[in-house]
This record gives C-alpha cells, sequence and structure tokens, in this order.
C-alpha cells in the first residue's frame, strides 16, 4: 500500500462530516464517507513545530525537548527515527510537499532531509510573500492583513502556495505512477492559518449576515491567567492593530470577530478544493484502490472562544484535530480498477450530506500516529519506548490505534465515568495528553510562543471522554523538569454538562485521580 499523508495548518474540525453545519467542504465531506473519523483525536502541542515534530516522530514534547521553534531534536534530544524515514527505510519513496515539517531550526532547515525524505522537499516559490502586504484595503492600499480575501491573478507570480502545493503533489503523483514505485507522499497544506488570504469568491459562500460569534465569547470567569493566550500573532495585522484593541484581554469588536470567522470558514473551503483536485488526481493516475490516505491537522484554532483567537492553549478548540484514515478493502470494500472514489466536487454547488464510512468517539492522539501508519501498510509496527528513551532511535510513544477501526459504539457508552474519584480512576479509558509552556502566570507579550529558557510553568492537560482536567506546574527549562509540588493553577472541565469548557469546576471538586493519572503518565 502507498500513503497519501495530508497534513493542514491550524485546521480545527469545522466539517461537514463533523457535523458543522454552515461549512461548506464536499471533498473532505467524501474523503470521510470512505475512511474512519475520529471524532475525539487531539494533538499534544498546539503550536506547529512542536506538534510536527512530535507525531512525525512519535514522541511526546517532553521527549522531543521542543516547545518552541528553536531546536533540532538529533542535536537537543535524541537521533529519534521520523515516520517517513521508517518507511524509506521499508523501501517506500518519501515525498514532502509543502509545510510539513515545521520550516527552520526545529528540522535543521531542511525539512530532515536526507534522513527523512528520498529527494528534497518541495516549498512554494510564493510561500515568501505570505506575511507581505499583498491585501488590498478599503483604502486601495495594500496591508498585510489578518483578513486577506485576494484576486489571485494581482498575487505574485498569479498563484498562491497551497495551489502550488497541489499541483506539485499532482505531478508526483503522475511521476510515481509512470515510475510504479510505491511511495509515502505527505501534503503539507498552509491554509487556514493565519494570515487568511485566500481566493476572494470564497467569501460568497459564507455571508457575513450567516455567520454568528463563538457560542462563548467571553473570559471565563475562573479562567487561571496562566491558561489565557494573548493572541499577539493576531494583534500584530495591520487590521487588527488599527482596532487599538487593549492587551490582554480586548475583546475584538464583535463585527470585526464575524469578519474573521467568516475568513476562516472560506479559507477552509478553498483547502477543500485543493484537496478534492488531489484525491481526483489520485482516483486520475489509477491508485485510490492501493493508497492509504491519512487527512489530519497540526492542532486547531479557536475562533473567539474564551474571547481567545489562534492556538496556544489547551483548550479542545486548539488541541481538538480532524482526523480521518481511507484504507481499501478495510474502511471500503475493495476498489475495481479504474472505479472512481473521489470525483472532484466543487464546493460552489455541491450540497452534500454524507455520513463517514465509520466513526470512532475514542479519545486518540496524534503522537499514535506512526504506529498506525506502519501497521496500516503492512510493516512491522515499532516497539513501545522504554521509560526514558533518549538514547534509543526507533521506537514511539503513541500505541497504534487501528485496534478501534472496528470498534462499536456501544464500546463508549459502557466507559462513560463522571468527573470524580472512582475506585476504577479510568484505568482502561482512552486519554490524551496535551501541554502548552508559559513563561509567567499572567499574559504577557511571549506567553503565546515563550523561548526554552523563559518557560517557568508547564500546563499539563488530559482529555478523558467526559472531562478535560490541566495542572500548571513549575518547570525548570534547564533541566526540563516539572515540580508537581508546586502547582500554579488547575483547570477542570465536564464535558456533557459544559462542552465549550467555560465553567472551570477545579476548586470544587476532588480530582486526585486525575493529578495521579498525569503523574503516572509523565514518569512514562
Amino acid at each position: 500500500m502507498n500513503v497519501l499523508f495530508i497534513v493542514v495548518d491550524d485546521l480545527r474540525p469545522v466539517l461537514g462530516c463533523y457535523g458543522d453545519k454552515l461549512v461548506k467542504s464536499p471533498n473532505i465531506d467524501q474523503l470521510a464517507s470512505q475512511s474512519i473519523v475520529f471524532s475525539n483525536a487531539y494533538a499534544q502541542q498546539a503550536v506547529c513545530a512542536p506538534s510536527r515534530v512530535s507525531f512525525l516522530t512519535g514522541r511526546r514534547p517532553d521527549t522531543t525537548r521542543l516547545y518552541d521553534f528553536y531546536s533540532y531534536w538529533r542535536v537537543h534530544a535524541g537521533n529519534y527515527s521520523t515516520m517517513p524515514q521508517y518507511f524509506k527505510e521499508n523501501g517506500y519513496v518519501t515525498l514532502s510537499v509543502g509545510k510539513v515539517f515545521h520550516p527552520g531550526v526545529s528540522s535543521n532547515y531542511s525539512d530532515d532531509y536526507p534522513y527523512s525524505w528520498s529527494i528534497p522537499p518541495f516549498h512554494p516559490s510564493t510561500e515568501k510573500y505570505e506575511n507581505d502586504k499583498t491585501c488590498r484595503g478599503k483604502d486601495g492600499k495594500l496591508h498585510a492583513n489578518l483578513v486577506c480575501p485576494v484576486d489571485v491573478t494581482e498575487m505574485p507570480s498569479g498563484t498562491l502556495p497551497d495551489i502550488q502545493s497541489t499541483e506539485e503533489a499532482i505531478r508526483l503523483l503522475n511521476v510515481m505512477k509512470t515510475n510504479k514505485q510505491k511511495f509515502f507522499l505527505a501534503v503539507g497544506y498552509h491554509k487556514p492559518h493565519i494570515p487568511l488570504r485566500y481566493p476572494q469568491e470564497f467569501l460568497k459562500l459564507y455571508p457575513l449576515e450567516n455567520i454568528t460569534l463563538a457560542p462563548d465569547p467571553w473570559v471565563p470567569e475562573k479562567l487561571p491567567s496562566v491558561a489565557y493566550n494573548p493572541w499577539m500573532d493576531i494583534r500584530q495585522r495591520d487590521d487588527v492593530e488599527a482596532l487599538n484593541v487593549s492587551f490582554p484581554y480586548g475583546p475584538l469588536p464583535d463585527v470585526f470577530q464575524r469578519q474573521i470567522r467568516q475568513s476562516y470558514y472560506a479559507a477552509v473551503s478553498y483547502l477543500d478544493m485543493q484537496v478534492g483536485l488531489l484525491l481526483n488526481a489520485l482516483d486520475d493516475v489509477g491508485l485510490s484502490n492501493s493508497t492509504i490516505v491519512v487527512f489530519t491537522a497540526d492542532h486547531g484554532w479557536s475562533l473567539g472562544e474564551h474571547g481567545e483567537w489562534a492556538k496556544y492553549s489547551n483548550f479542545d478548540v486548539a488541541t481538538r484535530v480532524p482526523l480521518m484514515f481511507y484504507v481499501p478493502g478495510m474502511t471500503t470494500s475493495s476498489v475495481s480498477q479504474g472505479e472512481r472514489v473521489f470525483p472532484y466536487l466543487d464546493p460552489f454547488s455541491h450540497i452534500l450530506s454524507l455520513v463517514p464510512q465509520g466513526r470512532s468517539k475514542k479519545v486518540v492522539e496524534l503522537v499514535s500516529l506512526f504506529s498506525t501508519l506502519a501497521e496500516l501498510a503492512g510493516l512491522q509496527v515499532p516497539p513501545a519506548c522504554p521509560e526514558t528513551s533518549f538514547h534509543v532511535a526507533l521506537c514511539t510513544e503513541g500505541a497504534s490505534i487501528v485496534r478501534y477501526f472496528n470498534a462499536s459504539e456501544e464500546k463508549v457508552e459502557e466507559e462513560k465515568d463522571v468527573c470524580d474519584d472512582t475506585y476504577r480512576c479510568f484505568n482502561e479509558e482512552s486519554v490524551a495528553f496535551s501541554q502548552y509552556p508559559r513563561p509567567a502566570d499572567t499574559p504577557q507579550w511571549n506567553s503565546d510562543k515563550p523561548k526554552l529558557k523563559d518557560i517557568r510553568i508547564m500546563g499539563y492537560s488530559m482529555r478523558t471522554i467526559d472531562c478535560r482536567y490541566t495542572v500548571w506546574v513549575q518547570f525548570n527549562p534547564n533541566n526540563f523538569s516539572a515540580n508537581f509540588e508546586d502547582v500554579h493553577a488547575g483547570e477542570l472541565y465536564v464535558v456533557e454538562t459544559d462542552p465549550n469548557q467555560d465553567y472551570n469546576i477545579y476548586n470544587n471538586t476532588s480530582h486526585d485521580c486525575f493529578f495521579k493519572k498525569i503523574l503516572g503518565f509523565l514518569k512514562h
């Protein structure tokens, strides 16, 4: 089996297949209709480089020792094998298009080539204009805005990075078909990462009067200040700067909040079009019956919930991601040669209500991707890492989730448990761990993205099917140690009664069991 691995930047599950009623995402929904879809999948840290290095190595941020953008794990932590490297060592041609590894120091300025990839990774030539002044304002001048619908013909080279990535990925599919080589092709899409720069026609899909505010656009009363992210990257955009919003809590004017949400949705439909063209090309080359397709994101993105924007937190809106696997003959009946599985669907004309082929409510983590894909491709699954694994080149800290592919929904219901201490202490339950560093107890200019040397507190967060529990503890960046004797703040949310995580009950509930579980997890 070949592998087509699609990873999207900053995409929370605003997709039709995840129950979003507003979004137009027919191509991703069509993929979901042939896939197993995980509705409770979580990233290990809600920021690009740490999340990507974590799922590409199958190790958690405490093992990659990457919480910012400024170190390369092979030098700084251990010479860990990556998922594409493992496929390459097992006879696959491994190819990277667009943003797969985070570019820069954290992937050795080479996207970890030549370890991970058979040929040098492809980056769109127009990527360098992403943060330039390319957004035409009401004054007719060009600005570096957050909200940035554009006329593509006016853009440098008359194109956009994700369009170029799709074209290159399609070209490589054709090369692989001609050469009859088995491949692992990773395609990384930028949008809906900021700036929200996309072809302006996608705005037509989302009239502003249909766009609401977040259901909870206020800062929750009992939110510890250390948990809040002050969305600095948004504030630095020309259009946001002009609003002169107070630091750290804002808020942004209501109409502008709705414009951001409108543009995020429009960018998702633009992304859907790219995914549709790519999957249609997989059909064209006749490889849909012999290619596993994975679709996911590096983390989510707050759209005004809790008075927050961007990622940089432990809330579900920042850590939860879409995750689906299309496996011919497993998630669908076998596809006959030449049969079209993914005909391109135009987001402007297709209203689809396809249901996922299978859905799992199991709580799963992106760190499990490495072992899961190895198992699906019929490779030997890398061993589980020992307690200390800095010296171990090949092992993973996330168990394969293939065992959940046929799990019936009833099992999940049986597991239901309340968010207090129970004798069982949910040992059997599937759990996801995320974490986020902070430089101080109160929001400051570098709270969103503290450099390693400035980290003083680590928020360790645990998501079960019923609850989200987070403890913010003292952290020493010199020896990467967390001190659980020194708890700065805590959060506990009950999903059933508080799905948006607005009412923190940490101070009026016993939570020894959660605390023990997090301690136990960190020991291993």
